[in-house]
């Protein structure tokens, strides 16, 4: 290519950042659009955007050495597990040291993206200006879309209880005083749960299946510190994680949650280090799945009943894309989005997909290696495999997931974070192996008797 393309990024979180950063250090053309007036997506408390879903109490679930980007450490003097405020300063200090602030424009957000016939995007702006775009970085996230329970509960649209979803949870003001069923054993759930155990006058934690519990320190260490490396594949982590989980937390019922029917790493986990404490003393009573809602009261399936003035849903987010036509990439009821490597559309080139993934891990250093790939490919010393190749790999991997972890649309897009990293690694030397002049005359003759 005699010429980097111009790429539109859209979203200025976590992952938006990322790729932003890659892409000005490689001197590829970028415009990033942020619909808020600052960068942090959803680790901004109280963000302007109006779509973002940090709390009060929200603290980071993997530890700052796991989630950091590669060349910029977090600061030492931040807690193993920090703060949304800690880690959202974080994020801006990224962005002021890579000289960032400046190619991201605020308060503007893309409103519809039109992939032409001959290549390339049409981008229209909130501010009614369409700009042309050879490529498109979608970066802006997944959970801002809220999943309520499908179908809704009986009694659901005739109940005087209160209902949200925790993505409309902010602060415990929300709970004072109040009797509160929380519905979901994730990790929203655990923590809203334990921040009502606190301040409302009693708290519910209402579990459709079963969950294991992670605490966040094992042995005095962040718990992902043991073990996590890319150079230990999965077969090998996870059971012997699961016989150190089994030595420090015990089974599940022991606290009154329901047996998990899963092995652990089987399910997106939950980590907490307080709700299991908060269990024991009595100060959240787990029950089983809501039966109905009636005028003030929840019944639940095994026919107990409690007064309840707020039931909480944390039931989940919805993967949509509201920039794109209707059916052009729409998930449907699985839940799925189908990408090769989970990042390039494997039938419209110049896509691209940034974070568009559920780690057992974090998301920032996942986002830089996608980013690092995807910029191999825009200039051009990374090479796509041929479209039967890209369709076979997709396929290949919604089998391992399908076999790997519990059936749920939440899993339609998890990834193991180590073995994820180790295999974008991998796939950057692939693609350069492809890359050479006989390899890619290949490719394209393959293409073509597939198009």
């Amino acid at each position: 290519m005699s010429a980097p393309p111009r790429v539109c990024v859209i979203g200025a979180g976590s992952s938006g950042i990322a790729t932003a950063k890659v892409l000005l250090e490689r001197g590829i053309p970028f415009d990033c659009f942020e619909l808020s007036d600052r960068i942090g997506g959803n680790w901004v408390w109280g963000n302007r955007n109006g779509i973002s879903a940090a709390y009060r109490s929200l603290h980071i679930n993997t530890s700052r050495e796991r989630m950091a980007f590669s060349d910029f450490p977090m600061p030492a003097h931040l807690p193993d597990f920090a703060r949304h405020d800690q880690v959202a300063a974080y994020f801006d200090a990224y962005a002021d040291h890579f000289g960032l602030r400046e190619h991201i424009t605020f308060r503007t957000g893309v409103q519809h993206v039109a992939p032409l016939p001959g290549g390339g995007f049409d981008v229209a702006l909130s501010t009614g200006e369409t700009r042309r775009y050879q490529a498109v970085c979608v970066a802006n996230g997944h959970h801002w879309d809220p999943r309520w329970p499908e179908p809704a509960f009986p009694g659901a649209d005739s109940t005087g209880i209160e209902q949200i979803h925790s993505h409309r949870y902010t602060d415990e003001s929300q709970l004072v005083g109040k009797r509160v069923v929380v519905v979901g054993m994730g990790n929203s759930a655990v923590d809203i749960a334990v921040d009502a155990s606190y301040h409302a006058a009693a708290t519910y934690l209402s579990a459709r299946r079963g969950a294991h519990i992670i605490p966040k320190y094992v042995f005095g260490r962040p718990y992902d510190q043991i073990a996590g490396s890319e150079r230990i594949p999965g077969w090998i982590r996870w059971p012997l994680a699961r016989l150190l989980l089994r030595s420090v937390t015990g089974r599940m019922t022991r606290y009154g949650l329901p047996a998990p029917d899963h092995k652990f790493a089987q399910a997106h986990p939950t980590m907490s280090s307080r709700v299991l404490d908060r269990l024991a003393h009595g100060a959240i009573h787990p029950k089983p799945n809501i039966a109905r809602l009636d005028r003030s009261e929840v019944v639940f399936t095994d026919g107990s009943r409690a007064a309840a003035d707020l039931v909480v849903y944390c039931t989940g987010y919805r993967i949509s894309f509201p920039f794109f036509d209707a059916g052009f990439l729409d998930p449907g009821e699985d839940n799925e989005i189908r990408l090769y490597q989970r990042v390039f559309h494997p039938r419209v080139p110049g896509l691209y997909f940034i974070g568009l993934v559920q780690p057992l891990g974090a998301i920032m250093p996942i986002a830089e290696r996608q980013s690092e790939l995807v910029a191999d490919h825009l200039q051009g010393g990374y090479a796509l495999p041929d479209r039967l190749a890209m369709l076979a790999e997709i396929a290949k991997h919604r089998q391992a997931v399908a076999k790997r972890y519990v059936t749920s649309r939440r899993h339609t897009i998890q990834v193991d974070f180590d073995d994820y990293m180790r295999e974008l690694s991998r796939e950057r030397l692939r693609g350069a192996k492809r890359n050479a002049p006989g390899a890619r005359a290949a490719v394209r003759a393959v293409s073509r008797t597939s198009a």
